[in-house]
């Protein structure tokens, strides 16, 4: 502390009085008792204390995140960096979600790189029709089926019966290298049903076939005007313009056929349901998990609904003759040709290789098929403790014999066989006894070995008929 002194002599000696000191003491800042300190300025180092931790804990949690994000961001350029795909592997691009259904199909052959598309961004376009029908005929293709004696004397009948004057076809293919395998018999039957329009469009002769087997093309010449005229729903919509009131109200004969399309079973059935009930799934069954997403996806579309087995499926004349007058609810069945030497079970096995009837019932009768496949499977395997054959004749006759599942379908039949192509083949030889033949609009062939031989009475009697030879090379 500081110390100040001061001598003040008022008087000289003889005054006679004694010299005085005055002592002042200044307090030293830096030795501030804690009590008087702590007493004045306690409130203010408290709060600059508690500023000051909060502001170092906010840094401290600044710093940590700003360090995670670096850490993560640095992370993700390595890996980045160090990603280098190989060239020779990555043959296709990488499929968004959106488009997981079509890369399954890309995987080996993609069809939809040189065709239209055919459904909301699924499928393939094969044929587009002029117009929207109101019949439907879904035909799926087993891995067995060949393509000159199965496929193709399928797709031209198809086209010569005159079933695409009135339906849309669906191709079910069963695997992508089988669509990419049978694709092109189903080009060139198309463009042989082209040609065969033409020739019969540009020739003199009143000679129309109207016969079994014979091409007629008034089925696919038909008398409409424009404004009745709707556009497909298969591929890509095309705007048309309407030249003026006078032309859309004339009524006009046009050219009127079907469209072609092909579907993949990944497409329609990309998690292959089937699989968690049944170590191998056969077409046969799977091809009932692919319907309910199909016809669900068309069902304001189509009124009458076929499902046949390309395969064993012969047309000659209209197939959907029997249920046109029929409710929307109503499904055919046909018994099988094998019934009768089984006659003492009970009940009549039904065909599972022809179906038809109102869009709505066949549209119920797939889902309630799918369902009744996945019970019947695990109904065996309980009883057999272990995966046995599961046949789709049998499942489909429990499921049409249960009043329950099917109350919801109106079921026809099943009390009629269809005829069997071997047993009417004899005819198309003589055309004196064609007439007879007129009443079977499908046929059926047997699993028997006589494939070949029908097809080639096929077609030597459709190279008989003088314009239709000049269109096919089998002539």
């Amino acid at each position: 502390m500081g110390l100040i002194s001061s001598a003040k002599e008022k008087e000289t000696k003889n005054s006679g009085r004694g010299t005085g000191f005055l002592l002042v003491f200044f307090p030293d800042h830096n030795d501030l008792s804690p009590s008087s300190s702590s007493s004045s300025s306690s409130p203010a180092t408290t709060k600059t204390l508690l500023r000051t931790r909060s502001s170092r804990h906010l840094l401290s949690k600044a710093q940590s995140t700003i360090s995670i994000c670096i850490f993560l961001l640095l992370l993700t350029l390595f890996t980045l960096s160090t990603f280098e795909p190989s060239s020779s592997s990555s043959v296709f691009p990488a499929a968004s979600p959106r488009s997981h259904r079509r890369f399954l199909l890309a995987r080996t052959v993609s069809l939809a790189r040189t065709r239209p598309l055919a459904l909301q961004r699924m499928g393939t376009l094969f044929l587009r029709g002029t117009k929207c029908m109101h019949d439907l005929v879904v035909a799926h293709i087993a891995p067995d089926t060949t393509e000159e004696e199965d496929l193709r004397l399928f797709m031209r009948l198809l086209h010569r019966s005159g079933v695409t004057s009135r339906s849309d076809v669906v191709l079910l293919f069963d695997s992508p290298s089988s669509a990419a395998r049978l694709t092109n018999v189903v080009e060139e039957e198309n463009d042989s049903f082209l040609k065969l329009v033409d020739v019969h469009r540009n020739s003199n002769s009143s000679d129309q076939n109207d016969s079994v087997l014979g091409f007629t093309l008034n089925r696919f010449m038909k008398k409409q005007s424009r404004k009745d005229i709707s556009e497909p729903i298969w591929g890509k919509k095309t705007h048309r313009v309407n030249d003026s009131a006078t032309n859309e109200s004339t009524e006009l004969t046009e050219l009127t056929h079907g469209s072609i399309v092909g579907f993949d079973v990944t497409e329609l059935d990309p998690e292959n349901s089937l699989s968690g009930f049944i170590e191998h799934v056969p077409m046969s069954l799977r091809r009932w998990a692919c319907y309910p997403m199909l016809l669900g996806r068309v069902r304001r579309n189509y009124k009458h609904v076929m499902l046949v087995d390309a395969k064993t499926t012969l047309f000659v004349g209209d197939p959907f003759t029997p249920i046109r007058n029929r409710s929307p609810e109503s499904v055919l069945f046909f018994s099988s040709s094998s019934t009768s030497k089984h006659s003492s079970k009970k009940g009549s096995e039904i065909n599972p290789a022809v179906l038809l009837g109102g869009a709505k019932g066949v549209r119920r009768l797939s889902s309630a098929m799918h369902t009744e496949i996945v019970r019947a499977t695990m109904q065996q395997q309980q009883q057999h403790k272990r995966k046995s054959f599961l046949s789709e004749s049998v499942v489909l006759s429990q499921l049409v014999g249960n009043v329950h599942m099917t109350k919801n379908i109106e079921v026809i039949g099943p009390s009629e066989t269809i005829a069997e192509a071997s047993s009417v083949a004899e005819f198309w030889t003589r055309n004196s006894a064609a007439s007879s033949v007129k009443s079977h609009d499908i046929l059926q062939r047997g699993s028997s070995s006589n494939h070949i031989d029908i097809m080639a009475i096929i077609m030597k009697r459709i190279c008989s008929f003088e314009l239709d030879s000049s269109v096919y090379s089998y002539c």
